[in-house]
């Protein structure tokens, strides 16, 4: 059966995004320091820090992507398409960290509170809730479809998250004086970010693994094939994910050997590609067809 491997993965649609999300991301980050320092706020610096690691997931799935399509070769025979899923587990571990950072440091200021100027403090925060709620709007379609983008995405949402939780604090402390509020807002901005690099690893790992992807039913795939004339059974059906936006399918076929001896091959594997495309989101699909009497003779993985 053909195959095109130089089919586009869905994070490459989104690079422009992306990088406009990155020029976002750097900017904001370079305020929310300067502002951290000079008005006392760690909050600022922990949303600062969470940023950062924003700007480098993005570079890293914009460098990904650029990997991702790069043509196959005899030696990679689907490309680089797997290193957008290899940026998303790094950029999982990394947010990991630093939301475990951001609670340690968001607690030690809670146990000892500083000085804050509230003011500066509100108006920096505001400036970071506008600038994620516009990185959410870029990457709002493309996390959909690429799990690369929704990494990028996630991020910017816990970002905006975390400008609202330092404007609610920035508040508290201009109305009450209540330092701590500073603090408690780094934890509440740790606590948001971790939940979401479990869930990103959570999801890096179906693919590396090669778990069935998210929507493709075997059980009726199986059902579809066996309903192909000239089909007697399907063993050996496997199906996995490359990347976002790519999954693939095998299976060994069973057909009568008169079927192969008439030359009806080629009628059988059209009569496949046409059943599956038509309901199923499955474009490459590799299926072997041999007669019923080699079935017993392999060693199956999969039933």
């Amino acid at each position: 059966m053909g195959h095109d491997h130089a089919r586009s993965t869905a994070a490459q649609a989104h690079r422009g995004r992306l990088l406009a999300v990155l020029v976002l991301t750097l900017v904001v980050l370079v305020v929310e320091v300067v502002g951290g320092l000079v008005s006392g706020s760690f909050a600022l610096i922990a949303d600062a820090g969470h940023m950062l690691t924003d700007a480098a997931g993005v570079g890293l799935a914009l460098g990904a992507t650029a990997l991702a399509a790069r043509p196959a070769t005899a030696a990679r025979t689907f490309g680089w398409q797997r290193a957008e899923i290899l940026a998303a587990l790094v950029n999982g571990l990394v947010i990991g960290v630093v939301g475990v950072g951001v609670i340690v440091g968001g607690i030690a200021r809670i146990v000892t509170p500083g000085e804050v100027e509230a003011g500066l403090m509100l108006g920096v925060a505001v400036i970071g809730l506008v600038a994620n709620g516009v990185g959410l709007l870029l990457l709002r379609r493309g996390q959909e479809e690429s799990l690369t983008v929704r990494g990028a995405y996630l991020e910017v949402l816990g970002d905006l998250l975390g400008s609202a939780a330092v404007v609610a604090a920035a508040l508290v402390v201009m109305g009450t004086g209540y330092l701590r509020a500073d603090g408690i807002a780094s934890v509440l901005i740790g606590l948001m970010i971790v939940p979401r690099a479990v869930a990103l690893l959570r999801e890096v790992g179906t693919v590396l693994l090669e778990a069935t992807p998210r929507g493709v039913d075997l059980d009726a795939i199986r059902a579809h094939i066996c309903g192909v004339p000239g089909v007697l059974g399907v063993h050996d059906l496997h199906a996995w994910t490359i990347t976002s936006g790519v999954p693939v399918l095998s299976a060994h076929v069973e057909v009568p050997d008169e079927l192969l001896s008439g030359g009806e091959a080629g009628r059988v594997l059209g009569d496949l590609r046409h059943c599956l495309a038509g309901h199923f989101d499955v474009d490459h699909c590799t299926f072997q067809l041999e007669p019923p009497s080699t079935t017993g003779s392999e060693h199956h993985s999969h039933a």
